[in-house]
């Protein structure tokens, strides 16, 4: 008890004396502000593509693709399609045929508007269930493509991001000339989706086998069901997913990518700035020496002494942390991106503003680390000599 008494009353003099090191403490304020702020702002960008990525996720959706496949690799032949329409528990449309949509994906180009860098996305050619599937699917102007037709229909953020998606616009795929007759909106996706007649598609790239097949399930609850009839049928190479579970699979890529990204940035500033906390603090040490030294003399133990300094450099480091994730939040929470091509909005939410917290706490414990341990072994002839 006697250890703690002590530290906590070193502890509420260092404070204290807080407003005597203003320099050394604005340095260790702006430092860990400037480390949280990045880190939680870049971070936002992995939440932010991941809550884009699953806004328009349905429960009652399976994904069916090749087993052991991911992404274009996946291939399911025609006369696998044919056999999923036949499982049990999938939903039927008003004209009382499955809901089911065959789907098939190439990569075309498109250019940026106003500055006309190249980007690549995908091509979506589907099948006419689509907007029974996705009634989310809401269309703005024009109409949806007939099957058969060169027609491409595009989301409304195509035609703010990339040129040639006008209604009547003529885009060369394959050598041939397509036709945008549709603009639509699919929930708060600012997504370019462009969807063409999967067949039509097909025949232009010499395709013989979908990318992949959903389905619209009667209810999330039929999904075992549905899963359990697909893979055991031993005439199917075929496996099930939930439309989460096949996002978040797909999505985990370019999610490690910005995480390692915002963690890289992050811990380079975290050292410059725990570097200059450690020199701050070591100045404060060596100002309080004879403050120290006589702390000593009068039996303060050393323990309570660099428990008491650990526990200011981690104190002197919360207000920053707090400032740089009120920061990240004024500054950058709802702003448009669109790294690569795929645009989403940052998100910064109490998590990320929390382990912002914990990350300057650590900063503070390894940068109070050293000057503690010089604030402990001071030693007691310094207030002897100084007086």
């Amino acid at each position: 008890m006697n250890f703690l008494r002590q530290s906590l009353a070193l502890l509420r003099l260092n404070l204290e004396g807080l407003t005597a090191r203003a320099g050394a403490v604005l340095t260790i304020l702006i430092g860990v502000t400037c480390t949280v702020g990045v880190l939680v702002s870049m971070l936002a960008m992995g939440t932010g593509a991941h809550r884009q990525a699953l806004g328009n996720v349905r429960d009652d959706i399976a994904i069916v693709t090749s087993r052991g496949t991911r992404g274009l690799d996946s291939s399911v032949s025609r006369d696998e399609a044919a056999t999923v329409a036949d499982l049990p528990g999938i939903a039927r449309g008003s004209d009382r045929r499955p809901l089911i949509g065959y789907e098939s994906v190439v990569i075309i180009e498109g250019r940026r508007r106003g500055t006309g860098v190249r980007v690549f996305f995908p091509l979506i050619g589907t099948s006419s269930t689509v907007t029974q599937m996705r009634p989310e699917m809401i269309f703005t102007a024009g109409r949806m493509f007939h099957p058969g037709l060169h027609e491409l229909v595009a989301s409304n953020p195509c035609i703010r991001t990339f040129t040639g998606f006008e209604l009547g616009a003529k885009r060369e795929v394959r050598g041939v000339d397509w036709t945008v007759v549709g603009h639509f909106d699919q929930g708060n996706s600012m997504q370019c989706i462009v969807l063409t007649d999967a067949e039509t598609l097909m025949t232009v790239f010499s395709r013989n086998a979908f990318t992949e097949v959903s389905v619209r399930l009667k209810s999330p609850a039929d999904f075992e069901a549905f899963r359990a009839a697909l893979e055991g049928n031993p005439a199917l190479h075929l496996e099930a997913k939930r439309e989460r579970d096949a996002v978040e699979e797909g999505f985990k890529g370019f999610s490690a990518i910005l995480n390692f990204a915002a963690y890289f940035v992050g811990a380079i500033m975290a050292v410059g700035a725990t570097l200059g906390a450690v020199n701050s603090l070591y100045s404060i040490v060596d100002a309080r020496r004879r403050e120290l030294a006589t702390l000593r003399a009068i039996g303060f133990g050393s323990g309570p002494i660099v428990v008491a300094t650990l526990a200011e450099s981690m104190l002197l480091a919360l207000p920053g942390a707090l400032l740089g994730a009120a920061l990240a939040w004024v500054f950058f929470h709802g702003m448009a991106v669109s790294p690569f091509g795929y645009s989403f909005r940052l998100t910064v939410t109490p998590s990320l503003a929390v382990l912002g917290v914990a990350w300057a706490l650590g900063m503070g414990l390894v940068g109070g680390l050293l000057p503690a341990w010089r604030a402990g072994r001071v030693p007691v002839t310094t207030a002897l000599r100084a007086t």
